[in-house]
């Protein structure tokens, strides 16, 4: 069973853990068939760790590694809350470095990888256009409803903010 992440809900969902043949976790040394399979910022050569010692901080510990970079993450007032997202928190894969929305004073939740085809069909459209941040995604939002698509050129990153319940995207392209 894998443990709950606040800021990742579903990380077999978003690939952020594998399933396949059993490894062993470089940091607690226990067999895993499920391992983490995103990038992990750290000077060692690290590719086999289990949810456990990402969840309970030991893997960042060990390796003195990050999750998350910092400087690609929303602001919040609580130092807590970041380091739960970096340390403690699977991160995903994106086509450049990863950034980490943050709303109501905390980390949102990574909900998945979507195109806006994805946004229509989930309802949420209107509200992805009221939620929209040029400032962190550079692109006007007429050219995202033209091109974003799910593992397409154009990628759309979907979150959800734990608090007010409102979804935010971020986008990067290739």
């Amino acid at each position: 069973m894998i443990p709950t992440f606040k800021y990742h809900p579903d990380p077999i969902k978003t690939g952020a853990f594998e399933r396949g043949e059993p490894c062993r976790c470089q940091c607690c040394e226990m067999l895993t068939d499920v391992r983490y399979s995103f990038p992990f910022y750290v000077a060692a050569d690290v590719d086999c760790l289990c949810p456990e010692c990402i969840s309970n901080g030991k893997a960042a510990q060990k390796f003195n590694g990050e999750f998350q970079d910092p400087e690609n993450a929303g602001k919040v007032s609580d130092p807590a809350k970041l380091d739960e997202l970096i340390h403690r928190t699977p991160g995903y894969g994106s086509w450049q470095d990863p950034y980490w929305i943050a709303h109501c004073d905390d980390y949102c939740a990574f909900i998945g990888y979507v195109g806006w085809s994805d946004i229509e069909d989930m309802g949420i459209a209107e509200e992805i256009e009221e939620t929209y941040d040029i400032g962190i995604n550079m692109f006007d939002l007429d050219f995202i409803k033209e091109n974003l698509q799910n593992n397409g050129s154009v990628q759309g990153y979907l979150f959800k903010c734990l608090h007010c319940g409102k979804h935010l995207l971020y986008v990067d392209c290739d």
